[in-house]
């Protein structure tokens, strides 16, 4: 999507769910509802599918860190069909579980260091902050922000300041929270789940907004409507998702 409002399609991905950029260009793509991660070459063609039904039922969204290696949701059998865990995936597929335990991560980001992954526990009603070692594990876990119980976070974006925009997507509000739970900013739509936010432009300050108008019954069907607002925002994007 152009800054205009102008769509293109550049790929068709089955399920297509969270995405991102390898170092040489490489489109990656995860699938909801599927354990899968796709790569997508520069015409638009998929030229490689990564299968991850050894370790969940359904990726979501993922991450790709500057080095190339990508940080995906697994969504695993458990006690409830949301069990999470997140996996670091290398460039050759090769997958090693790097957290477990989680109510059903979904957005992922690196904040401006360069070194800590925030995610949004959906289930947990807060963002999770992991610190990173150098061969990409994930040490304990902090709280970044809580919700409130009220409010599931879902995808997720990162400012240069390290404020965290993130949907809410049952409340119908996106948020710029900050380290230790303050709201600093709420845009709200007026029907539809709060999907997902990103921060892009010439300037990086347009925030493009992802709405949903859809049920959990009729998502699993593919029955969707969804539309992007913008907005514009003083704190730029860290180009991270």
């Amino acid at each position: 999507m152009g800054e205009t409002g102008e769509i293109a399609v550049e790929a068709e991905v089955e399920h297509a769910s969270g995405l991102g950029w390898l170092p040489d260009g490489t489109l990656v793509v995860s699938a909801l509802f599927a354990p899968k991660i796709y790569l997508v070459d520069a015409d638009g063609q998929v030229a490689a599918t990564y299968d991850l039904s050894d370790f969940a039922w359904s990726t979501n969204d993922l991450f790709v860190a500057p080095d190339g290696r990508c940080y995906v949701d697994l969504y695993r059998a458990g006690e409830t069909v949301m069990d999470g865990a997140i996996g670091l995936v290398d460039r050759t597929g090769g997958v090693r579980i790097v957290a477990t335990g989680l109510a059903g991560p979904n957005g992922l980001a690196f904040l401006p260091d360069g070194s800590t992954l925030v995610v949004s526990e959906t289930f947990g009603s807060r963002i999770l902050a992991f610190p990173t070692e150098a061969d990409g594990s994930l040490g304990a876990p902090g709280v970044f922000a809580i919700m409130g119980k009220d409010r599931h976070p879902d995808g997720l974006c990162v400012d240069v300041d390290g404020g965290v925009w993130v949907g809410c997507y049952d409340t119908g509000e996106f948020l710029r929270v900050v380290d230790g739970g303050v709201i600093t900013h709420r845009v709200a739509i007026d029907r539809g789940w709060a999907v997902a936010p990103a921060l892009g432009g010439a300037d990086g300050r347009t925030l493009y907004l992802v709405a949903d108008e859809t049920t959990h019954e009729d998502l699993v069907q593919g029955k969707s409507t969804c539309w992007i607002l913008r907005a514009r925002v003083e704190v730029p994007g860290a180009g991270s998702p």
